[in-house]
Parts: structure tokens; sequence; C-alpha cells
């Protein structure tokens, strides 16, 4: 099978398994991220058939949905690919970008090994931000029974993926926590321009949710 049927069929199979999902990891913030990793891609001039890939796969199952095992999203994928006979090489590279896509706290640093492992994770990171991430935040956190904003709670900056993945916040303080700081985490210089009017969209937004909240306008 050649490397476009493989893309067709992985996109068939994973738009099949995550349609009408509700938290914002659905079908549709997959094919966007898969829309903005091309893009990127090329302009990175890296393996698009890697990227294509673990794009379209980096959600397949995802560590908030699986009990926080982050093992599960990268075995899936393996699988999936092996039925579909991709050489080992490909398979064991876009299980790595699945493993290590994912933010693991605030106080964690974690680099992407490959560049296209830096361009999956910058197209990932890009549809947390702006007008869709923040829609997906409010999203999550109603699906978590997150409360909305509570003065009294602090954000916290996370030392370890563990204790990020226990974290019970509210859904503003998910913006401090992790969001606002992702404009500074992008890899490639192609997602670092795409990520600024975002980042700034998300901050006037957060200014505007204060002012509102503290009854100013």
């Amino acid at each position: 099978m050649n490397s476009t049927a493989i893309i067709s069929q992985t996109a068939d199979y994973i738009k099949a398994k995550l349609s009408g999902e509700g938290s914002g990891h659905d079908w549709f913030h997959v094919e966007r991220v898969w829309r903005n990793a091309v893009h990127i891609g090329k302009q990175e001039k890296a393996d698009m058939f890697v990227i294509e890939l673990a794009a379209l796969l980096h959600d397949i199952a995802d560590w908030k949905f699986t009990g926080g095992d982050d093992s599960v999203g990268p075995r899936e994928a393996r699988a999936w690919l092996e039925q579909l006979h991709v050489g080992e090489n490909i398979i064991a590279h876009v299980c790595e970008i699945i493993k290590d896509i994912s933010f693991k706290g605030a106080g964690v640093t974690s680099a992407m090994k490959t560049r296209e492992g830096m361009v999956v994770q910058d197209a990932d990171r890009l549809d947390a931000l702006g007008a869709i991430g923040i829609a997906r935040a409010f999203a999550y956190g109603g699906l978590k029974g997150s409360e909305l904003h509570n003065p009294g709670v602090a954000p916290v900056v996370h030392a370890s993926f563990e204790e990020y993945k226990k974290g019970r916040g509210t859904t503003i303080n998910h913006f401090y926590e992790k969001l606002l700081l992702l404009k500074d985490r992008m890899n490639t210089t192609t997602g670092k321009q795409l990520a600024e009017r975002r980042h700034d969209y998300m901050k006037a937004f957060l200014d505007q949710f204060s002012r509102e909240w503290e009854g100013r306008s």
C-alpha cells in the first residue's frame, strides 16, 4: 500500500473513531492539527509521511481518557500501523512522537527529539490557543466538572507529569497553568509565528473575563 492510501485509511479510521466526541479532542481537532502540521512541515522541510501519520494518530487514545495511562496511545497507533504494514522505522518514529507530544506541566522541561515531532507538537499546541483553544478549554472543563473560576484557588506550577495529570484546578487556572505558556514553548519558526496572534487573543479574552468578573465592564 502506498503512502497516500495509508494516510487516507488512517484519516478515515480516526474520523470514525473520534467523530462526535464532546471534550474538544474530536475528529475536527485532529483534522485541524493535521492541516497545521502539513503547513508547518512543508515550511520546515520535514518528513511529511511521518508528520501526517503522527498528526492523525496523536489523540487515538489520549491519556486524559485512559485513566492517565500515556502508553495506550502509542500502543493503539502501533497496532493500527502494523495492520497497514507500515515499516518499523516509521512506526517507531510515529509512536515516539505520540508518547512525547503532551504538555507535562509548567515546571517540566521536555523536548521533542526530532524535527517531525517538533512540527506535530507545534500543530497540536496551536489548536490549544486562540478562539478555538478557549472553546476547547471550557468544553473539557465542563466534561471534567471543573469550576469555571474560583478566585480562592491559585494556579499551580506542576513539578511533574504525574502531578499535572492529577491536577483538579479551575478552567481559568488552566490558562495560567498551561495555555499561556505554549507560545514560548513552540519549537519551529513557523509555529512561533502562528502562535503570536492566538496568544494575544487569549490574553485579551482573559482581561475581559477579569473585568466582567469584577463588575468593571
